[in-house]
């Protein structure tokens, strides 16, 4: 008896997913998968992830109680980092789901939850390094700058004059980027921390790694 499978697929933003780029390789994944273990999808869901999204992943949740009710195998065509996201993976073995990671096909859901018990402890680590950092550098009488997010009157500097704007727009945000660097923090984790916090671009827009590492490799504290 063939074994039904509900595939779940995401990307990151919606143009990807209008685009395809992603989507395209984890549906390949997937064929490549069920073909080689002889499941037979009936159902496929896409998530579409933003910034503030990520915390409210719908599709995934509609993947789990369809899969509730053929009885079929959730296949998550992409769980990379997920995998480091304890909440994420304790509902999965919650929702009592039988779930495959095809990027990740052979590890067992144990293996799964240890990764991300460690990545939590990780990050919990790191966060308490930035704090006591930031402590012992104000007892030093650091200037670390005002971390604010940034105001309309910087972003039109930014506008109008490209590289002295970038220097003025990001001057009072790089003591505070930099030091989370040194304790640790990669430029994937200082991006989420600055749009957790409600910090923004000079254009508004949400920071990601590039643009983390642009502030860091540009000016000079």
């Amino acid at each position: 008896m063939t074994t039904k499978a509900i595939a779940y697929f995401r990307v990151s933003r919606e143009k990807q997913a209008q685009s395809g780029l992603g989507l395209e390789a984890q549906a390949a994944a997937v064929t490549a998968f069920v073909q080689q273990r002889g499941y037979d999808v009936v159902a496929e869901y896409t998530e579409v992830e933003t910034g503030t999204s990520k915390r409210r992943r719908i599709e995934i949740h509609r993947a789990i109680e369809h899969a509730k009710r053929e009885g079929a195998v959730l296949l998550i065509a992409k769980l990379d980092r997920l995998s480091r996201n304890l909440h994420f993976v304790s509902g999965l073995m919650e929702s009592g789901v039988r779930f495959t990671a095809v990027d990740m096909s052979e590890a067992n859901h144990l293996s799964i939850q240890i990764m991300a018990v460690m990545a939590e402890q990780e990050a919990r680590a790191i966060s308490t390094r930035t704090r006591e950092a930031l402590k012992a550098a104000k007892a030093r009488g650091v200037k670390l700058g005002s971390p604010k997010p940034m105001t309309e009157e910087v972003r039109a500097k930014g506008r109008a004059q490209v590289s002295q704007g970038f220097q003025e727009a990001y001057r009072q945000n790089y003591g505070y980027i930099r030091l989370m660097k040194d304790s640790g923090l990669s430029l994937r984790g200082i991006a989420t921390r600055l749009n957790q916090e409600g910090y923004r671009t000079r254009s508004g827009a949400l920071w990601t790694p590039v643009q983390v590492s642009r502030v860091l490799t540009k000016l000079v504290a």
